[in-house]
């Protein structure tokens, strides 16, 4: 592999990322970048080779790393990256921040974020996938992102620069997002703690919160609107489809398809990657045999299988 940059951050080559995910599983990425600030992050990316892939990563909640690793330079951010600041309406979070505490911090200020208080991860996982609950998504309240490219450069991009859909984005391959702006309704504090009090429990009695997952398995097969709005029409829910299809409780390996909520995939111990992928392909296969509905995943996978 090229030689790669002196940050003052931590690089770390070979640095396995299992404990790295919500769902504990995954080989080694090439090299682990922890930048120490946004300029070393900028500094980096302006001198590392372009020959090397450059994969952000969250707190891996919604993440499958094969078990053969990642071949790329993988920047995680942290502190430093995690500040929250309301001005008014507008709700600034650094990209590490998570969801959770960008909700409970804006609502103490009196701004309706509450959507982001049970959506697990962090912010720039959120924008990526155009993240939601509750019938509201990021696309709702974006104003803007700051992100860094492969060159180093720091740009602003508009929210309707990157064509946000149901959880997906435009944003560029290798591109480090450090910062969105988003802008809130305004609320009464108690009021809005209360509602995600509610929230809280709601999930807590209809997910498996308890056990290692990595939030919902696979998109809802619905029709949706540019925004994620799912439409009037269609109402479809994965775990229902799962469910018809008898996949719900189903095992491989140590992954199983909850029995709490069926679009939940669990590690109950000891799961490898492949337990997990694989057990996500046998539903989509006896989904698509038993209704005809091809389910998509909402869980990213990356990396390499372990071909030892």
């Amino acid at each position: 592999m090229s030689d790669l940059p002196t940050p003052r951050g931590r690089l770390t080559p070979d640095r396995p990322l299992n404990d790295l995910t919500w769902l504990r599983v995954g080989g080694p990425a090439d090299w682990l970048f922890q930048p120490a600030d946004l300029d070393d992050l900028r500094a980096f990316l302006t001198e590392l080779p372009r020959e090397v892939p450059v994969f952000p990563m969250g707190v891996g909640s919604n993440l499958i790393v094969r078990d053969g690793g990642i071949r790329a330079c993988v920047i995680r951010l942290g502190r430093g990256f995690n500040g929250i600041t309301v001005e008014g309406s507008r709700v600034t979070a650094g990209a590490a921040a998570l969801d959770a505490h960008v909700a409970k911090r804006s609502a103490e200020a009196g701004v309706d974020l509450t959507f982001l208080r049970t959506i697990p991860g962090s912010i720039g996982g959120a924008v990526r996938m155009n993240a939601g609950c509750y019938g509201t998504y990021v696309a709702d309240h974006l104003v803007e992102v700051r992100v860094v490219t492969r060159d180093g450069d720091l740009v602003v991009i508009p929210a309707a620069e990157l064509a946000l859909q149901y959880r997906q984005s435009d944003l560029p391959e290798g591109w480090v997002l450090v910062e969105a702006v988003f802008e809130g309704l305004p609320g009464d504090p108690d009021a809005l703690a209360a509602r995600m009090d509610a929230q809280l429990k709601k999930r807590d009695e209809t997910q498996p919160t308890k056990d290692r997952t990595a939030g919902s398995t696979f998109r809802n097969p619905a029709g949706f609107s540019s925004t994620g709005q799912a439409d009037d029409v269609h109402d479809l829910k994965a775990w229902k489809v799962i469910d018809e299809a008898g996949m719900r409780g189903a095992t491989q390996g140590g992954a199983q398809m909850s029995p709490k909520h069926s679009n939940f995939l669990v590690n109950t111990g000891g799961a490898t990657a492949a337990d997990l992928e694989g057990l996500g392909e046998s539903v989509r296969k006896k989904v698509f045999q038993h209704s005809g509905i091809e389910l998509h995943w909402e869980i990213m996978r990356v990396g390499e299988p372990d071909r030892s």
